[in-house]
Protein backbone atom coordinates (compact mmCIF):
# COMPACT_ATOMS: atom_id res chain seq x y z
CA UNK A 1 0.00 0.00 0.00
CA UNK A 2 2.86 2.45 0.57
CA UNK A 3 4.20 1.72 -2.74
CA UNK A 4 0.71 1.92 -4.47
CA UNK A 5 0.18 5.70 -2.66
CA UNK A 6 3.63 6.98 -3.94
CA UNK A 7 2.08 5.70 -7.84
CA UNK A 8 4.52 3.20 -8.08
CA UNK A 9 2.50 -0.28 -9.70
CA UNK A 10 4.20 -3.18 -10.64
CA UNK A 11 2.94 -5.28 -13.78
CA UNK A 12 1.01 -7.64 -11.96
CA UNK A 13 -0.54 -8.59 -8.80
CA UNK A 14 -1.48 -12.00 -7.65
CA UNK A 15 -4.20 -11.21 -4.84
CA UNK A 16 -5.02 -14.63 -3.09
CA UNK A 17 -6.05 -16.49 0.11
CA UNK A 18 -9.18 -17.35 2.38
CA UNK A 19 -8.62 -13.90 3.94
CA UNK A 20 -10.40 -11.12 1.67
CA UNK A 21 -9.87 -7.97 3.72
CA UNK A 22 -5.96 -7.32 2.60
CA UNK A 23 -6.62 -8.54 -0.38
CA UNK A 24 -9.69 -6.36 -1.41
CA UNK A 25 -8.20 -3.32 -0.03
CA UNK A 26 -5.32 -3.91 -2.36
CA UNK A 27 -7.51 -4.28 -5.31
CA UNK A 28 -10.00 -1.45 -4.33
CA UNK A 29 -7.17 0.58 -3.96
CA UNK A 30 -5.52 -0.12 -6.97
CA UNK A 31 -9.41 0.32 -9.15
CA UNK A 32 -10.14 3.53 -7.50
CA UNK A 33 -6.76 5.43 -7.98
CA UNK A 34 -4.66 3.92 -10.85
CA UNK A 35 -6.17 5.41 -13.04
CA UNK A 36 -7.83 9.17 -12.79
CA UNK A 37 -11.81 8.96 -13.50
CA UNK A 38 -11.55 10.11 -17.47
CA UNK A 39 -8.52 7.09 -18.70
CA UNK A 40 -10.56 4.78 -16.19
CA UNK A 41 -13.69 5.08 -18.71
CA UNK A 42 -10.90 3.67 -21.28
CA UNK A 43 -8.36 1.97 -19.81
CA UNK A 44 -9.73 -0.19 -16.96
CA UNK A 45 -11.21 -3.17 -17.38
CA UNK A 46 -13.27 -5.84 -15.01
CA UNK A 47 -13.22 -9.71 -16.36
CA UNK A 48 -14.69 -12.58 -14.28
CA UNK A 49 -12.52 -16.19 -14.53
CA UNK A 50 -16.11 -17.76 -14.52
CA UNK A 51 -16.79 -15.70 -17.93
CA UNK A 52 -13.69 -16.79 -19.89
CA UNK A 53 -14.58 -18.64 -22.74
CA UNK A 54 -12.82 -22.17 -21.96
CA UNK A 55 -11.92 -21.28 -18.75
CA UNK A 56 -8.37 -20.03 -20.44
CA UNK A 57 -6.71 -16.45 -19.26
CA UNK A 58 -5.47 -16.14 -22.82
CA UNK A 59 -8.43 -13.07 -23.41
CA UNK A 60 -7.40 -11.09 -20.46
CA UNK A 61 -3.22 -11.46 -21.77
CA UNK A 62 -4.35 -10.65 -24.73
CA UNK A 63 -6.27 -7.91 -23.36
CA UNK A 64 -2.29 -6.71 -20.99
CA UNK A 65 -0.55 -6.64 -24.32
CA UNK A 66 -2.81 -4.15 -25.86
CA UNK A 67 -1.84 -0.30 -25.65
CA UNK A 68 -3.64 2.24 -23.59
CA UNK A 69 -6.21 4.18 -25.64
CA UNK A 70 -5.36 7.27 -23.32
CA UNK A 71 -1.23 6.50 -23.92
CA UNK A 72 -0.70 6.41 -20.14
CA UNK A 73 -1.28 2.72 -17.78
CA UNK A 74 -3.70 0.18 -18.42
CA UNK A 75 -5.35 -1.85 -15.96
CA UNK A 76 -6.88 -4.88 -16.45
CA UNK A 77 -8.50 -6.93 -13.27
CA UNK A 78 -9.37 -10.07 -13.22
CA UNK A 79 -11.76 -11.14 -10.29
CA UNK A 80 -12.80 -14.93 -9.71
CA UNK A 81 -9.88 -15.98 -11.54
CA UNK A 82 -9.48 -19.52 -9.27
CA UNK A 83 -12.33 -20.11 -11.79
CA UNK A 84 -9.78 -20.28 -14.71
CA UNK A 85 -8.44 -23.53 -15.54
CA UNK A 86 -5.94 -22.60 -18.07
CA UNK A 87 -2.70 -20.61 -17.21
CA UNK A 88 -0.24 -21.20 -20.27
CA UNK A 89 -0.53 -17.58 -21.46
CA UNK A 90 -0.28 -16.15 -18.28
CA UNK A 91 3.11 -18.31 -18.40
CA UNK A 92 4.39 -17.19 -21.41
CA UNK A 93 3.37 -13.16 -20.45
CA UNK A 94 5.76 -13.09 -17.68
CA UNK A 95 8.95 -13.53 -19.80
CA UNK A 96 7.20 -10.12 -21.73
CA UNK A 97 5.91 -7.88 -19.40
CA UNK A 98 4.11 -4.77 -20.79
CA UNK A 99 5.56 -2.04 -18.62
CA UNK A 100 2.40 0.27 -18.74
CA UNK A 101 0.13 -2.07 -17.97
CA UNK A 102 -1.33 -3.17 -14.16
CA UNK A 103 -2.78 -6.54 -14.48
CA UNK A 104 -4.87 -7.66 -11.33
CA UNK A 105 -5.66 -11.21 -10.61
CA UNK A 106 -8.23 -11.66 -7.59
CA UNK A 107 -8.40 -15.49 -6.70
CA UNK A 108 -10.08 -17.07 -3.91
CA UNK A 109 -8.39 -19.39 -1.92
CA UNK A 110 -4.55 -20.08 -2.45
CA UNK A 111 -2.98 -21.31 -5.77
CA UNK A 112 -0.86 -24.43 -5.90
CA UNK A 113 2.58 -23.10 -5.52
CA UNK A 114 4.25 -26.77 -6.79
CA UNK A 115 2.38 -25.90 -10.49
CA UNK A 116 4.82 -23.87 -12.63
CA UNK A 117 3.08 -20.74 -13.52
CA UNK A 118 2.15 -20.31 -9.77
CA UNK A 119 6.05 -20.94 -8.40
CA UNK A 120 7.40 -18.82 -11.57
CA UNK A 121 4.81 -15.94 -10.68
CA UNK A 122 5.68 -16.17 -6.45
CA UNK A 123 9.23 -16.10 -7.93
CA UNK A 124 8.84 -13.27 -10.40
CA UNK A 125 10.73 -9.91 -9.20
CA UNK A 126 7.93 -8.03 -11.07
CA UNK A 127 5.07 -9.87 -9.57
CA UNK A 128 3.97 -8.93 -6.17
CA UNK A 129 2.34 -11.87 -4.53
CA UNK A 130 0.03 -11.39 -1.80
CA UNK A 131 -1.66 -14.05 0.11
CA UNK A 132 -3.62 -13.46 2.77
CA UNK A 133 -4.20 -16.27 5.13
CA UNK A 134 -7.14 -16.23 7.72
CA UNK A 135 -5.76 -15.35 11.18
CA UNK A 136 -6.14 -17.84 14.02
CA UNK A 137 -8.33 -17.34 16.83
CA UNK A 138 -5.22 -16.78 19.36
CA UNK A 139 -3.96 -14.32 16.92
CA UNK A 140 -7.23 -11.49 16.75
CA UNK A 141 -6.74 -9.93 20.41
CA UNK A 142 -3.09 -8.41 19.28
CA UNK A 143 -4.89 -7.93 15.68
CA UNK A 144 -7.41 -5.50 17.67
CA UNK A 145 -5.05 -3.64 19.98
CA UNK A 146 -2.45 -3.07 16.47
CA UNK A 147 -5.68 -1.83 14.17
CA UNK A 148 -6.57 0.76 16.95
CA UNK A 149 -3.02 1.72 17.80
CA UNK A 150 -2.51 2.44 13.89
CA UNK A 151 -5.83 4.54 13.85
CA UNK A 152 -4.71 6.43 16.52
CA UNK A 153 -1.46 6.99 15.13
CA UNK A 154 -3.08 7.94 11.58
CA UNK A 155 -6.31 9.42 12.56
CA UNK A 156 -7.30 10.43 16.45
CA UNK A 157 -6.76 9.90 19.94
CA UNK A 158 -7.97 6.49 20.85
CA UNK A 159 -7.33 3.96 23.13
CA UNK A 160 -8.48 0.17 23.83
CA UNK A 161 -9.23 -1.23 27.63
CA UNK A 162 -7.02 -4.38 27.71
CA UNK A 163 -9.82 -6.01 28.77
CA UNK A 164 -12.34 -5.30 26.23
CA UNK A 165 -9.74 -6.62 23.28
CA UNK A 166 -10.18 -10.85 24.04
CA UNK A 167 -14.05 -10.07 24.85
CA UNK A 168 -14.47 -8.77 20.94
CA UNK A 169 -12.02 -11.37 19.49
CA UNK A 170 -14.34 -13.77 21.60
CA UNK A 171 -17.66 -12.40 20.22
CA UNK A 172 -16.32 -11.74 16.69
CA UNK A 173 -13.94 -14.31 14.96
CA UNK A 174 -11.41 -14.14 13.00
CA UNK A 175 -13.44 -12.43 10.12
CA UNK A 176 -11.09 -9.48 9.53
CA UNK A 177 -14.26 -7.28 7.79
CA UNK A 178 -16.36 -7.79 10.54
CA UNK A 179 -13.88 -6.84 12.94
CA UNK A 180 -12.86 -3.93 11.31
CA UNK A 181 -16.20 -3.07 10.94
CA UNK A 182 -17.05 -3.42 14.66
CA UNK A 183 -14.20 -1.27 15.73
CA UNK A 184 -15.13 1.45 13.24
CA UNK A 185 -18.56 1.40 14.85
CA UNK A 186 -17.30 1.72 18.28
CA UNK A 187 -14.50 4.37 16.95
CA UNK A 188 -17.56 6.54 15.72
CA UNK A 189 -19.86 5.63 18.68
CA UNK A 190 -17.82 7.76 20.71
CA UNK A 191 -19.21 10.20 23.15
CA UNK A 192 -17.76 13.53 22.91
CA UNK A 193 -14.71 13.63 24.74
CA UNK A 194 -14.20 9.94 25.64
CA UNK A 195 -11.01 8.29 23.97
CA UNK A 196 -11.11 4.48 25.33
CA UNK A 197 -12.87 1.61 24.27
CA UNK A 198 -14.18 0.32 27.52
CA UNK A 199 -16.61 -2.38 28.49
CA UNK A 200 -19.57 -0.28 28.70
CA UNK A 201 -19.29 1.38 24.78
CA UNK A 202 -19.14 -2.33 23.66
CA UNK A 203 -22.05 -3.01 25.10
CA UNK A 204 -23.82 0.33 23.97
CA UNK A 205 -22.79 -0.24 20.67
CA UNK A 206 -22.51 -3.91 20.04
CA UNK A 207 -24.14 -5.60 21.90
CA UNK A 208 -22.25 -7.64 24.04
CA UNK A 209 -22.86 -8.07 27.79
CA UNK A 210 -20.11 -5.87 29.73
CA UNK A 211 -20.81 -8.50 32.76
CA UNK A 212 -21.74 -11.68 30.97
CA UNK A 213 -18.81 -12.30 28.59
CA UNK A 214 -15.28 -14.90 28.47
CA UNK A 215 -13.27 -12.48 30.29
CA UNK A 216 -15.92 -12.44 32.98
CA UNK A 217 -15.69 -16.19 33.14
CA UNK A 218 -11.69 -16.28 33.65
CA UNK A 219 -12.54 -13.62 36.33
CA UNK A 220 -15.14 -15.41 38.17
CA UNK A 221 -12.65 -19.31 37.88
CA UNK A 222 -9.62 -17.27 39.26
CA UNK A 223 -11.64 -15.86 42.23
CA UNK A 224 -13.15 -19.27 42.94
CA UNK A 225 -16.81 -17.63 42.72
CA UNK A 226 -18.69 -20.81 41.83
CA UNK A 227 -22.04 -18.98 42.10
CA UNK A 228 -20.81 -16.33 39.07
CA UNK A 229 -19.01 -18.68 37.07
CA UNK A 230 -22.31 -20.61 37.02
CA UNK A 231 -24.48 -17.20 35.88
CA UNK A 232 -21.95 -16.59 33.72
CA UNK A 233 -22.39 -20.15 31.90
CA UNK A 234 -25.98 -20.72 32.35
CA UNK A 235 -26.31 -17.10 29.86
CA UNK A 236 -23.92 -18.66 27.66
CA UNK A 237 -26.48 -21.90 27.23
CA UNK A 238 -29.24 -19.97 26.73
CA UNK A 239 -27.79 -17.78 23.98
CA UNK A 240 -27.18 -18.56 20.37
CA UNK A 241 -24.31 -15.82 20.35
CA UNK A 242 -21.94 -17.59 22.93
CA UNK A 243 -21.56 -21.48 21.48
CA UNK A 244 -19.89 -24.10 23.83
CA UNK A 245 -17.39 -24.62 21.44
CA UNK A 246 -16.10 -21.35 20.76
CA UNK A 247 -16.13 -20.05 24.03
CA UNK A 248 -13.93 -23.17 25.13
CA UNK A 249 -11.12 -21.61 22.77
CA UNK A 250 -10.40 -19.08 25.14
CA UNK A 251 -10.21 -20.59 28.09
CA UNK A 252 -8.23 -23.73 26.65
CA UNK A 253 -5.68 -21.14 26.20
CA UNK A 254 -5.91 -19.42 29.21
CA UNK A 255 -5.16 -22.56 31.38
CA UNK A 256 -2.31 -24.25 28.46
CA UNK A 257 -0.53 -20.83 29.24
CA UNK A 258 -0.86 -20.79 32.71
CA UNK A 259 0.50 -24.63 32.71
CA UNK A 260 3.50 -23.17 30.69
CA UNK A 261 3.58 -20.18 33.99
CA UNK A 262 4.25 -22.41 36.56
CA UNK A 263 7.47 -23.52 34.89
CA UNK A 264 8.90 -20.58 33.78
CA UNK A 265 12.23 -19.48 36.08
CA UNK A 266 11.93 -16.00 35.73
CA UNK A 267 8.34 -15.11 36.60
CA UNK A 268 9.25 -11.11 36.08
CA UNK A 269 6.16 -9.84 34.31
CA UNK A 270 8.38 -8.51 30.66
CA UNK A 271 9.38 -12.47 30.35
CA UNK A 272 6.02 -13.96 31.19
CA UNK A 273 4.41 -11.35 29.07
CA UNK A 274 7.10 -12.48 26.41
CA UNK A 275 6.86 -16.63 27.03
CA UNK A 276 3.31 -16.42 26.91
CA UNK A 277 2.71 -13.99 24.23
CA UNK A 278 0.22 -11.72 25.86
CA UNK A 279 -0.10 -8.42 26.75
CA UNK A 280 1.44 -7.90 30.22
CA UNK A 281 -1.55 -6.11 31.54
CA UNK A 282 -2.89 -9.60 32.04
CA UNK A 283 0.39 -11.41 33.63
CA UNK A 284 -1.40 -10.18 36.86
CA UNK A 285 -4.26 -12.93 35.99
CA UNK A 286 -1.98 -15.71 35.85
CA UNK A 287 -0.34 -14.67 39.09
CA UNK A 288 -3.41 -15.06 40.90
CA UNK A 289 -4.41 -17.94 39.14
CA UNK A 290 -1.48 -19.68 39.77
CA UNK A 291 -2.15 -19.38 43.59
CA UNK A 292 -5.63 -20.50 43.23
CA UNK A 293 -4.43 -23.62 40.77
CA UNK A 294 -1.26 -25.22 41.84
CA UNK A 295 0.60 -26.95 38.16
CA UNK A 296 -0.91 -30.36 38.86
CA UNK A 297 -4.33 -28.76 39.23
CA UNK A 298 -4.08 -27.04 35.94
CA UNK A 299 -2.67 -30.26 34.36
CA UNK A 300 -6.10 -32.10 34.88
CA UNK A 301 -8.03 -28.71 34.09
CA UNK A 302 -5.83 -28.98 30.24
CA UNK A 303 -7.56 -32.40 30.42
CA UNK A 304 -10.95 -31.55 31.54
CA UNK A 305 -11.40 -28.72 28.78
CA UNK A 306 -10.25 -31.01 25.78
CA UNK A 307 -12.48 -34.21 27.34
CA UNK A 308 -15.45 -31.66 26.97
CA UNK A 309 -14.11 -30.40 23.58
CA UNK A 310 -14.64 -34.02 22.51
CA UNK A 311 -18.04 -34.50 23.93
CA UNK A 312 -19.07 -31.37 23.03
CA UNK A 313 -18.61 -33.02 19.28
CA UNK A 314 -19.84 -36.08 19.97
CA UNK A 315 -17.59 -38.52 21.32
CA UNK A 316 -18.70 -40.24 24.38
CA UNK A 317 -21.86 -38.04 24.81
CA UNK A 318 -24.92 -39.21 23.72
CA UNK A 319 -27.45 -37.03 25.33
CA UNK A 320 -25.68 -34.14 27.28
CA UNK A 321 -26.81 -30.72 26.56
CA UNK A 322 -24.65 -27.24 26.89
CA UNK A 323 -25.42 -26.24 30.21
CA UNK A 324 -24.89 -29.91 31.83
CA UNK A 325 -21.31 -30.51 30.33
CA UNK A 326 -20.44 -26.45 31.32
CA UNK A 327 -22.01 -26.88 34.52
CA UNK A 328 -19.91 -30.49 34.85
CA UNK A 329 -16.88 -28.50 33.93
CA UNK A 330 -16.91 -25.24 36.01
CA UNK A 331 -17.65 -27.69 38.81
CA UNK A 332 -14.55 -30.07 38.03
CA UNK A 333 -12.48 -26.77 37.57
CA UNK A 334 -12.96 -24.73 40.71
CA UNK A 335 -13.05 -28.24 43.05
Amino acid sequence: MRALRADEYAPIYILCGEEPYYTDAVHAYIAEHALDEMAREFDQQTLYGRDLQGADIAPVIGAARGFAMMGGRKVIIVREAQAIKKWEALNAYMDNLMPQTVLVICYNGKPDKRQGVWKKAAEHKQVVWLQSDKLRDYEVERWIANYIQEFKRQHAEVTIDPRVAPILADHLGTDLSAIVGALQKLIDGRPEGVNTIDAALVERNIGISKDYNIMELQAALIRGDVARANRITQYFASSKDHPMIREMAPLFTFFSNLLMYHYLPDKSQANVAKELGINPYFVKDYVAAAKRFPAGKTFLIVGYLRDTDARLKGINNPSAKDADLWKEMIYKILH
